[in-house]
């Protein structure tokens, strides 16, 4: 029985005379043909005689560069021993923070119990989403009509549409230039829910 390391083929390394001593049959047979390693099948030929093989032929042999490819153009970055670009996933580089040209705003009644439109208008313009909050005004009914009249008339300016985020009315959603707005799925107040 041989041990782990004839399994591979490789040498014991404790050096057990046993398992050192016996070779395998074919392994035997090998070690007198010569190796190719150019992968074509060898001939049959007799072993030269050594006097003759006294000389080596130098030869060197230079990898095979015909599948590397060049850098791109304008590659600062690191290459290879080959010549390949290197892309170091593992390096951190730092960016500038990315400032957001969009926003969402809330916006409520001030003291006054007024709506500031013109602001908001030039807001939705630059693309921002407005939600307003007509909660405050609970027992003021008429104000409520004139504060949704007023910020429907806002957005016929802007060209954009007024939604409804609950089943009252008080709670309008006005999104901003840009912003794309599912109409077909949405679930209004929270009796979906319980």
């Amino acid at each position: 029985m041989g041990s782990l390391w004839n399994f591979f083929g490789l040498p014991d390394p404790e050096g057990n005379g046993s398992a050192s001593g016996t070779t395998p049959p074919q392994a035997a047979s090998a070690s007198n043909q010569p190796v190719s390693l150019t992968g074509s099948p060898t001939e049959e030929t007799s072993p030269e005689p050594l006097a003759q093989t006294s000389a080596p032929a130098a030869t060197v042999l230079e990898p095979d560069i015909s599948g590397l490819t060049a850098p791109p153009s304008g590659w600062n970055g690191p290459l290879t021993p080959d010549g390949e670009a290197f892309h170091d996933l593992g390096v951190q580089r730092q960016r500038r923070p990315h400032i957001p040209n969009k926003a969402l705003r809330y916006i409520a009644p001030d003291v006054m119990k007024r709506i500031p439109t013109t602001a908001m208008l030039d807001r939705v313009l630059q693309g921002d989403t407005a939600i307003v909050d007509l909660r405050s005004l609970v027992h003021m009914e008429s104000h409520q009509m004139a504060c949704r009249r007023e910020i429907k008339h806002m957005a016929d300016h802007a060209r954009v549409s007024v939604f409804s985020l609950d089943a009252e009315d008080k709670l309008l959603m006005i999104p901003g230039r840009n912003v794309v707005v599912d109409m077909e799925k949405h679930e209004l107040g929270l009796t979906p829910l319980l």
